[in-house]
């Protein structure tokens, strides 16, 4: 693949200094081989998805262009939880990075390792907030407009930070 295509990669973390953990995987996604950091959302803090016996989130989306597959880049963003210590301890709990692909250019993938665009993009206000400040217009294949699905989701516990990205992990 020889042509650049634009992913948007959604991140998360809760544990072990979430800003840090933040910060330090934008820098590693901005080194990713073949691939630009093109743009970054503010920070969002949220109440966790699945069990509340845990810390508050920090979330934030960011825009790569890329001239990895799917496939590769999802390997990549899963060797950058490892290296910041990413365990899977239960469904949907706490974690110190988490790191998904959005959405892959306009394509739509399901197979059994990577569902493109990721499965509850149009429900979760912690995904569609900080991406509809980067791209309110940009359409999700089969959903629609970021901004119309933003404008359909309420902002449960969701707060805009005004944590800046650290230049250093």
């Amino acid at each position: 693949m020889s042509d650049r295509l634009v992913a948007f990669i959604g991140l998360g973390s809760n544990l072990d200094d979430p800003h840090r953990q933040l910060s330090r995987a934008r820098l590693s996604l901005a080194s990713l081989p073949g691939s630009r950091l093109r743009d970054s959302s503010p920070i969002y803090r949220s109440a966790p998805m699945g069990p509340r016996d845990q810390p508050d989130y920090l979330n934030a989306v960011v825009v790569l262009e890329t001239v990895l597959g799917p496939h590769e880049l999802l390997r990549e963003l899963q060797s950058i939880e490892q290296q910041h210590g990413r365990v899977r301890r239960r469904h949907w709990g706490e974690r110190t990075l988490d790191l998904d692909i959005l959405l892959y250019g306009s394509e739509q993938i399901g197979d059994p390792v990577l569902t493109v665009p990721h499965p509850g993009i149009g429900q979760r206000e912690f995904v569609l907030y900080p991406l509809a400040d980067l791209a309110p217009d940009l359409d999700i294949p089969g959903l629609g407009a970021v901004q119309s699905l933003r404008d359909r989701v309420e902002a449960q516990g969701l707060q805009r930070t005004d944590l800046v990205w650290l230049d250093a992990g």
